[in-house]
């Protein structure tokens, strides 16, 4: 497998993939990071009642994952991000956990590691049973967007969206404004969850999953393009065409008006995820692949890493498949930073519009349907929240939609 690769990647490492190895990539199964086996994704989320937040799990397979992790925003909010330094000495992580609700949303881990203890599952420090299961977190703010400051993820949260991972099979993951992206952000517009794949010339899959909840836009501003729609693979994206000058101006609008309303503060936004890869990898390699997603990152928003944001991404390696060579790891990091751009996008075009007590944030959809024009109107309405009794909702990967008992105004 690793000379295919060799054979077809020039001997100019500073350059990207030849055309032939590009050509050859193509989207694993479902686009989406469970397409690197082994892996479950499961979401918790609420909404409604004070409400707009939620939970994602990242669920390793039995033995845990190699992992690192890069931080680069000026406000993150995380834990066990200091144990997946390469110097430091546990190797294998058994699920990470992707949360609303700012620093409080933290406690939707220690849900995460009471289920996985009981369980069996962890690092072993002793007899039978007794275990610690490694669980690093990452959050994005957003508090009080549902109404309520003091609606926030918790430990049950974590242990919801936990069983919802352990009870799916291998499937897609549901993306939109579900799990950790139920109350997300992006300059002005509803972010959410969005995730990619591709199967590289060799059978390396290498995969992505973003929240985003970003300070900066998505979008240009000149054009109203979503910036991450150039780095699709082909047919990956909707035929989407340039939305009209009006559109184009109306958001602006907009998004400056809700700028004003919402004044600038310390982590009020970010942007978090998870690579993962099917290689067998070091936590140094695990670590180069999270900063390489960040230059993904900063191709599908900008700007990124602000001083309001505390952007991080994880990294997973389940070591399926060997340990790549030079060559071969060049083009793991090239089509991880596109994977993470392209997971970026569907997030946005995912997300439905939303109105809560607290405000009424617009899908990209609906906030420029001139670019839809020649795909159908689609999925376009606003999801209001403003009277719906809460409840909380587990998302598995085999789902097709997110429900709630919220009424939408979808047709």
């Amino acid at each position: 497998m690793t000379s295919e690769l060799t054979s077809e990647v020039t001997g100019d490492v500073n350059g990207s993939t030849t055309d032939a190895a590009t050509a050859a990539a193509r989207p694993g199964p479902t686009n989406g990071l469970t397409d690197v086996e082994g892996l479950r994704v499961g979401h918790a989320s609420r909404t409604g009642d004070g409400w707009l937040t939620g939970t994602t799990v990242v669920l390793c397979p039995p033995g845990g994952a190699v992992a690192g992790v890069d931080v680069r925003g000026g406000g993150p909010g995380t834990r066990e991000t200091d144990l997946l330094d390469p110097r430091n000495m546990v190797e294998r992580v058994h699920a990470v956990v992707l949360s609303g609700g700012s620093a409080f949303g933290l406690a939707a881990a220690d849900g995460v590691m009471r289920r996985l203890a009981a369980d069996g599952t962890g690092l072993q420090v002793g007899g039978p049973g007794e275990v610690v299961p490694i669980v690093p977190a990452a959050v994005v703010f957003d508090l009080g967007r549902g109404g309520d400051f003091t609606a926030r993820p918790d430990a049950s949260t974590g242990e919801q969206a936990l069983t919802a991972a352990q009870s799916a099979p291998a499937g897609p993951v549901v993306q939109g404004a579900t799990g950790a992206g139920t109350g997300a952000l992006a300059g002005g517009l509803k972010g959410g969850v969005g995730t990619a794949s591709v199967v590289l010339p060799d059978g390396t899959t290498v995969a992505a999953l973003a929240v985003v909840n970003a300070f900066g836009s998505c979008v240009d501003p000149q054009t109203g393009e979503l910036y991450a729609l150039s780095f699709g693979m082909p047919g990956e994206f909707p035929p989407l065409r340039r939305p009209d000058a009006h559109d184009v101006e109306q958001a602006r609008r907009r998004a400056a008006e809700l700028a004003a309303k919402a004044g600038l503060g310390p982590g009020r936004a970010t942007t978090i995820g998870v690579l993962a890869t099917d290689r067998t990898l070091t936590k140094a390699q695990c670590a180069k692949i999270a900063g390489i997603a960040h230059d993904g990152m900063a191709r599908g928003i900008r700007p990124v890493h602000t001083m309001f944001d505390g952007d991080t991404v994880f990294t997973l390696a389940t070591g399926a498949t060997p340990a790549p060579d030079a060559a071969a790891f060049h083009a793991l990091l090239d089509a991880a930073g596109d994977c993470f751009t392209r997971a970026v996008g569907h997030a946005m075009l995912a997300a439905e519009s939303v109105s809560t007590p607290a405000g009424q944030w617009l899908s990209y959809r609906d906030a420029y349907p001139s670019a839809f024009a020649s795909v159908g109107s689609g999925p376009t309405g606003i999801l209001d929240t403003t009277t719906t009794t809460s409840e909380t909702t587990d998302t598995t990967t085999d789902a097709t939609t997110d429900t709630d008992d919220g009424e939408s105004a979808h047709p």
